[in-house]
């Protein structure tokens, strides 16, 4: 038996393949032509100007539960790197998941500064110190801390660099970096797979606002967009008709969720899963509903497995070529229709799920959110997004909190101490 498996919420199979049947089908042919000239009149989603404007943020010092799970020297991060390596966490008693799996010798990435300068100034002033008699233990703290004053100048440094140069210039409408998202994850036709689907739909939403409005509180100078991300291709642990391991959702599931944002102005995001299939083929269908204003795409690596292996038994993978060739297609859309930018989110939980994220191409009508993507205790969490975004970043943060598999979870102002600060914040 391998040591793990992905998550059975979302390759469940049977009740998500039966969402494929003829009178589904009928159904969704049905709508779409009674709702075939309502879709060209839904009303423009307007971005707060806000948005475009802000600046990246900087984050806080860190918290005293981050600063306690740092390990301290380099035989105590070994060990943490150990001990996560083989660390699973269970949705299920059939389903576990491997989170936080690597972590550097560097300890405590998440102490912030005022500015990359400040950071810089104080990793200089620290070398330049007159040399002195030190204990071995104030050598290594000394030494500690200037290695973390360079990483997190670094880090500020190229998040600032990928965001604001004139390469990735803001769009009217662009959603970040002035403005900060917070999103539901999952499927209505199944509790297993998220939040979104968990609850009934008032209730769901209710909670969503109350939820954004939590980190409004703890960040008033960032306006808070509620998203509903939806699985609109869901991986299958079955081959199907299709051969291809995975659903596509009929339009009649997907114009609900759109019905229940465009009532409460909120922002869509489809996430797809390709199984065998492509992400090119899976976004055929989509584009009717990316046309909109306020929808916009998330890819999840975790089920890009190839054409020979079968979601659940592998975790899949993508290259920074996949990103770039969805980007533009987004990017195209953007310029036909005269839409905002669209944000673009990648999922992640391992190294290799996305391969050669330095060779990402920017695109400032297409914002790219890599959103760390693993569950578990806190010292899990941050190693994993230190690994992942802090230590490899792209362009926008992001990070996910799941209500039932995070213990303890952790709160939003924990959530924005974290280095860099997230933008996008998704919860299942």
């Amino acid at each position: 038996m391998k040591l793990f498996r992905v998550r059975a919420l979302a390759v469940g199979g049977a009740m998500i393949v039966a969402c494929q049947n003829a009178s589904d089908a009928r159904a969704s042919r049905a709508a779409n032509t009674a709702k075939a000239s309502s879709r060209d009149s839904v009303p423009a989603f307007t971005v707060p100007a806000q948005c475009a404007r802000g600046s990246v943020p900087v984050p806080k010092k860190a918290s005293p539960a981050q600063v306690a799970l740092a390990p301290r020297t380099h035989a105590d991060s070994a060990r943490r790197a150990r001990e996560d390596s083989l660390h699973m966490s269970g949705a299920s008693g059939d389903s576990v998941r491997e989170v936080g799996a690597w972590r550097d010798s560097i300890p405590g990435s998440h102490a912030g500064a005022p500015s990359a300068a400040t950071s810089a100034d104080t990793a200089r002033s620290a070398a330049a110190r007159p040399a002195g008699p030190k204990s071995a233990k104030a050598a290594r703290a000394d030494s500690i801390a200037r290695v973390r004053a360079k990483l997190h100048a670094d880090s500020l440094a190229a998040i600032a660099l990928q965001t604001d140069s004139a390469a990735t210039h803001r769009l009217p409408g662009s959603l970040f970096p002035g403005c900060r998202v917070v999103a539901y994850y999952g499927n209505p036709m199944s509790k297993r797979m998220g939040i979104l689907g968990e609850i009934k739909p008032d209730s769901m939403l209710a909670r969503l606002a109350k939820q954004a409005a939590a980190y409004a509180a703890v960040d008033s100078t960032r306006p808070v967009l509620p998203a509903l991300e939806l699985i609109a291709t869901v991986a299958q642990a079955g081959p199907g008709r299709s051969g291809l391991y995975r659903a596509r959702m009929p339009d009649t599931l997907i114009d609900r969720v759109m019905g229940w944002a465009e009532a409460h102005h909120y922002l869509v995001i489809l996430d797809i899963q390709t199984g065998r299939s492509t992400m090119a083929a899976e976004m055929v269908p989509l584009m009717k509903y990316l046309a909109r204003p306020y929808v916009h795409l998330a890819l999840d690596p975790e089920f890009s497995i190839g054409t020979k292996k079968i979601p659940g038994k592998v975790i899949g993978r993508i290259d920074a070529a996949d990103v770039n060739a969805v980007s533009s297609v987004l990017a195209q859309l953007v310029d036909s229709l005269k839409l905002p930018p669209k944000m673009l989110i990648v999922h992640r939980f391992t190294r290799p799920m996305l391969s050669n994220h330095e060779k990402i191409r920017l695109d400032p009508r297409v914002q790219i959110v890599i959103d760390m993507d693993g569950f578990g205790a806190p010292h899990l969490k941050y190693g994993s997004y230190k690994a992942y975004v802090h230590d490899r970043p792209v362009q926008f943060a992001g990070f996910k909190v799941f209500y039932k598999n995070d213990k303890p979870m952790l709160t939003p102002q924990q959530v924005l101490e974290l280095d860099p600060v997230p933008l996008f914040i998704m919860y299942q």
